[in-house]
């Protein structure tokens, strides 16, 4: 009989054991990480706060800015281009890669994972897959995108929209699942966004 059960009850060998121990002490830290960015997020200066996003190994371009309160898992897989505005309040999961390109404009509270359960699986494993966000975005507020998708250049998302497949470039889309509405106008993108505002 063996000393080591897992959460459904099932004997685990001392080898699987171990590798499941060594697992939760490595959550516990990252766990600890992202309690003290949630704390970097409160600093009111945007240089502060990529200094030290940049330390626990986020990539973040010349130009772009982070703004308070948003939070992370795994920072270490993200990487955001050059003059990008991230808004208060988004959630930035790293638990895959994900990837934010250059002049990208994304909005409050916006949540983008990449990570989510099988609901058909009998022990409702977690399943990870990147998400690619390309230059020239912008992501209205409160829009929600799910694992797996890619987002192309130019492409406007309306806010409150829930993105469960991809987006072509230059494509405006919203809605619960998000559905196209048109293509964008503008073909030749060559704006910057500026500076953040102050404080915030």
């Amino acid at each position: 009989m063996s000393f080591f059960k897992d959460k459904e009850g099932k004997n685990l060998t001392n080898q699987e054991a171990k590798v499941k121990i060594k697992n939760r002490i490595g959550n516990c830290f990252l766990d600890f990480d992202l309690m003290l960015l949630r704390w970097v997020g409160l600093i009111p200066s945007h240089s502060l706060r990529k200094f030290f996003y940049s330390l626990a190994g986020m990539k973040i371009g010349k130009g772009s800015v982070i703004h308070m309160w948003v939070t992370f898992f795994q920072p270490g897989n993200i990487e955001i281009g050059q003059d990008t505005v991230v808004g208060n309040h988004c959630f930035l999961d790293g638990r895959a890669k994900l990837k934010i390109g250059s002049h990208t404009d994304i909005a409050s509270e916006v949540l983008i994972y990449n990570s989510q359960h099988d609901a058909d699986d009998e022990t409702f494993r977690a399943i990870e897959k990147p998400v690619e966000i390309g230059d020239y975005v912008f992501i209205g507020p409160r829009v929600i995108i799910l694992p797996g998708i890619k987002i192309g250049r130019g492409a406007v998302i309306a806010a409150g929209a829930v993105v469960s497949k991809d987006v072509n470039p230059g494509q405006i889309v919203g809605g619960v699942p998000a559905e196209e509405i048109r293509e964008r106008r503008l073909k030749d993108y060559h704006y910057h966004l500026g500076r953040a505002r102050l404080f915030q």
